[in-house]
């Protein structure tokens, strides 16, 4: 097993409903959720708020944890330009809103942003994105997911366990704000 590696990453959606996506450097690059690491000694949400406003300039609102996910490689294999294995990385993604209609500072450059209709998303988005999203626009909690790093790679069902029993607590699943409910105040800084 190599070094675990903790990140952050966020499903940021618009009052339409677009997802806010991030393309990284030059070329054909592919589309990703705005996110980063955790610093040592930091919460997933202190990262999520602070990592995402400096990859893209927007203020967010932290509505719930979508889910842990785990980026996996094949075993002990490099890439190109790589000195060893892919890093074990487990990404806490979270459902956000942006605060405001506008970014409160310019995005850094080398970050091209873009809004995207979830249904609708580019054909170049990483594994890890097209299984956030596909999960936060379902409404679900909680998910445990294996996401393959591969440029083919696509994501595995949540793991069983990961489902919420919706039959044991109506509305488990879904947004706070479509339970009826507010978003939960620990996820507030």
């Amino acid at each position: 097993m190599s070094a675990l590696t903790w990140a952050v990453a966020a499903v940021v959606t618009d009052d339409t409903g677009r997802v806010l996506l991030c393309q990284q450097g030059r070329g054909a690059r592919r589309y990703a959720l705005p996110g980063g690491r955790l610093r040592p000694a930091e919460s997933p949400v202190r990262a999520a708020l602070r990592d995402i406003r400096a990859e893209t300039g927007w203020d967010i609102e932290l509505v719930d944890l979508v889910g842990v996910y785990h980026l996996t490689g094949p075993p002990g294999e490099a890439t190109a330009g790589r000195a060893g294995p892919l890093p074990d990385v487990l990404v806490h993604v979270f459902r956000a809103r942006a605060a405001g209609v506008r970014p409160a500072a310019d995005p850094p450059p080398g970050c091209r942003l873009s809004w995207h209709s979830s249904d609708a998303l580019p054909e170049v988005v990483t594994p890890l994105t097209r299984a956030a999203v596909t999960d936060a626009t379902a409404g679900r909690s909680g998910v445990l997911r294996d996401v393959p790093w591969g440029p083919g790679a696509v994501a595995s069902d949540p793991l069983p366990a990961a489902r919420p029993a919706e039959d044991a607590h109506p509305g488990a699943g879904q947004p706070p704000e479509q339970r009826g409910e507010a978003a939960d105040p620990s996820l507030r800084p």
